[in-house]
């Protein structure tokens, strides 16, 4: 769904999963600091917009997800993912009761197999999904921000930030008074240097909850059962997961990021090297300079240097070895 946004001067559009809204504004780096600094807006109309509504939207929800939500107060955000059977993530849902109806916005274009898992699992419970993709527009205002979401808006608000859940025919009104505008790109970097995951982005067919360090944000150890919980009791008591997240501080001298999905090696090993990780998400910091996030495997020595074919880069760990 393209926004009527990528019309502000110096917009330039997002490509991939991030087609349809701004991947920057013409200045990278000034709209990076802005984020920061708790001024401005990111136009994230394009994610996916699903409601929950009904008398047992809360427990039945709790049945389906990681997350413990049958007491879910109006007003506190969440996250949950669902998991396949054998405890793979499926969705990742970033949530919000209103006392009411359960908002959740998720990745561009996967709402349609959300809401079909979903339907499958309704039965006899009272409740209604939908699909508010088409007028209901998230808009993302950073840490800090002293700009007031419109009366309707349904106020998402967490360490990061608030994400409104906002009339998508208010959106260009929002704009004229929330600016300065700043692309995906600016927030993806913020991303990236709080280490949080992105489905999709740091997730392929076999990531688990554990490397990603979404144990306790989106997954409840304390709850009843959902699909996949067995893998995710056995590797929390038995053992450790076969990958980890990792921060990576990239050398500045090389001209071009490392593309996600670049394989990583040992910097001690030869070029042609045992594969040991890869890049999921690399970025250009306004303070820290080239930086990605990456899963390498469990065994990898926390203080072993890598490199992301030709250039170096040392970890920070986020997922415990």
């Amino acid at each position: 769904m393209k926004s009527p946004l990528l019309s502000l001067p110096g917009a330039v559009p997002a490509e991939g999963v991030d087609e349809g809204v701004a991947a920057h504004y013409g200045e990278l780096f000034r709209e990076q600091r802005a984020l920061a600094e708790g001024t401005g807006f990111v136009d994230l109309s394009h994610r996916g917009v699903v409601a929950v509504s009904g008398a047992d939207r809360l427990s039945w929800l709790h049945l389906l997800l990681t997350q413990h939500v049958s007491e879910l107060p109006a007003g506190e955000a969440t996250e949950a993912l669902v998991l396949s059977a054998n405890g793979h993530i499926e969705h990742a849902l970033y949530l919000v009761d209103d006392g009411g109806t359960v908002w959740a916005h998720v990745e561009p274009g996967t709402q349609e197999a959300l809401i079909a898992y979903l339907e499958s699992m309704k039965f006899f419970y009272r409740v209604e999904v939908e699909d508010r993709t088409a007028d209901i527009a998230v808009v993302h205002l950073p840490a800090g921000s002293i700009t007031e979401p419109p009366a309707d808006a349904v106020v998402r608000e967490t360490a990061y930030g608030r994400d409104l859940f906002l009339p998508r025919a208010e959106l260009e009104s929002f704009a004229d008074k929330a600016g300065p505008a700043a692309g995906i790109l600016a927030y993806e970097a913020l991303r990236v240097e709080q280490h949080r995951p992105r489905l999709g982005f740091e997730t392929d067919h076999r990531t688990i909850p554990h490397e990603l360090g979404w144990i306790g944000t989106a997954v409840h150890l304390q709850k009843g059962c959902y699909r996949g919980q067995e893998t995710v009791a056995r590797v929390q008591n038995l053992g450790k997961p076969p990958r980890r997240l990792v921060f990576l501080h990239l050398d500045g001298s090389e001209v071009l990021l490392p593309a996600a999905g670049t394989e990583l090696r040992l910097a001690t090993d030869e070029p042609d090297g045992r594969k040991v990780g890869f890049i999921t998400t690399s970025v250009r910091h306004h303070e820290l300079g080239p930086v990605a996030l990456a899963l390498v495997k469990r065994n990898v020595p926390a203080d072993a240097r890598l490199m992301a074919d030709t250039t170096a880069a040392a970890q920070e760990i986020v997922v415990e070895p």
